[in-house]
């Protein structure tokens, strides 16, 4: 929420590039319009995303005796019809129990919306495979897609499910340690601190040649009888490699420790808040891929990009609009409605435009 307006930086943020059409579904004409836009003719034409249980008029049959080639994707919580979103998902597919601190018992739940984002993108990505299929055949489709769904074949997917059936257990929680491999923070002298990897042999040499603590390790080697070249002997001895390299991190300031680890190369990257990404932005006009716009309503506000660039450019930025700001222009653009009728429609309250 803008403490400056009060408006909605969440609904902003998820609405900008789109066009806004305010329509009251409990009105008969209001639901014409709404499966007339959906159904309307042409290329870009009869597609429909949406969340709605129980509205037979919306129903993919419904729009394909209007309209036999349109595509539907229908976004659900649970595949039977019951709702969720994603903060109750992420609790039913065990993720907060592996998630957090070793000495905590409780379930700790992540603050992104994972489930969320990659339905999303599931959902899009349905979308435009059905839209290639209707090109090339013809072809409508009604896709449906549940939240639940994507969580737990994403779990799934990344093998956690066959190891838990295997372990006949969960997999115990290792804090800020990367599960398998070896990977953890370190505090840096000027209070910073930093993520280092090393997924690999090689990078688990740049590690120790940055670190210089190639014959500290060797040592160990041979005493312990281990090959840090491993990644199963890196995970295994965790611990023991971290107490190794800490005093290294801990006698550098930030800046030290950045220099010699890119150096090197190491994997690695800092911490840092969301109000010092916001700062440094603020400074250095940089990364590219965020932008401030002038958002109606709100004022000056930073945005993003899309990610994709187009031979390594990154494309315009956008703003939300106002709910209802595109209702007249649509309805006429798409639906070929007059000034007259349109005038008609907010006259019965059947449409509005602008804010209101």
């Amino acid at each position: 929420m803008s403490t400056r307006t009060g408006e909605s930086l969440y609904w902003t943020a998820l609405n900008k590039g789109k066009r806004s059409v305010a329509v009251d579904l409990r009105a008969p004409e209001g639901r014409e319009l709404v499966a007339a836009l959906a159904t309307a003719p042409g290329s870009d034409g009869g597609i429909v995303v949406d969340n709605n249980a129980g509205r037979s008029w919306l129903a993919y049959e419904s729009l394909a005796e209007r309209r036999p080639d349109v595509i539907q994707v229908r976004i659900q919580g649970h595949a039977d019809g019951r709702p969720a979103v994603d903060y109750t998902v992420n609790p039913e597919v065990g993720v907060p129990g592996i998630t957090g601190p070793t000495d905590v018992a409780e379930p700790v739940n992540h603050v992104l919306p994972a489930w969320d984002l990659l339905t999303g993108m599931t959902a899009m990505t349905g979308l435009l495979a059905a839209l290639h299929r209707r090109d090339r055949h013809g072809e409508g489709a009604l896709l449906q897609i549940a939240l639940a769904d994507v969580a737990l074949t994403s779990v799934a997917n990344l093998g956690w499910l066959a190891e838990a059936d295997e372990r006949g257990a969960d997999r115990p929680r290792h804090g800020n340690h990367v599960y398998g491999t070896f990977g953890v923070d370190f505090a840096t002298s000027d209070g910073h601190r930093v993520m280092v990897v090393a997924l690999t042999s090689r990078q688990w040499d740049a590690l120790r040649a940055a670190t210089n603590t190639e014959k500290v390790f060797a040592a160990l080697e041979d005493a312990l009888g281990v090959d840090f070249s491993l990644e199963s002997d890196r995970y295994r001895l965790r611990e023991m490699i971290a107490a190794v390299l800490r005093p290294w991190f801990v006698a550098r300031t930030l800046e030290e420790v950045g220099h010699q680890l890119a150096a090197a190369p190491v994997l690695w990257s800092r911490y840092r808040s969301l109000h010092e990404a916001v700062t440094e932005f603020r400074a250095l006009g940089s990364p590219p891929v965020l932008v401030e716009v002038e958002q109606p309503g709100i004022g000056a506000m930073i945005s993003a990009r899309s990610p994709l660039r187009i031979a390594a450019e990154y494309g315009a930025s956008a703003v939300a609009p106002r709910l209802g700001q595109h209702t007249d222009e649509v309805l006429a653009q798409v639906l070929g409605l007059s000034d007259a009728e349109l005038g008609r429609l907010h006259d019965r309250g059947v449409v509005v435009s602008g804010s209101a």
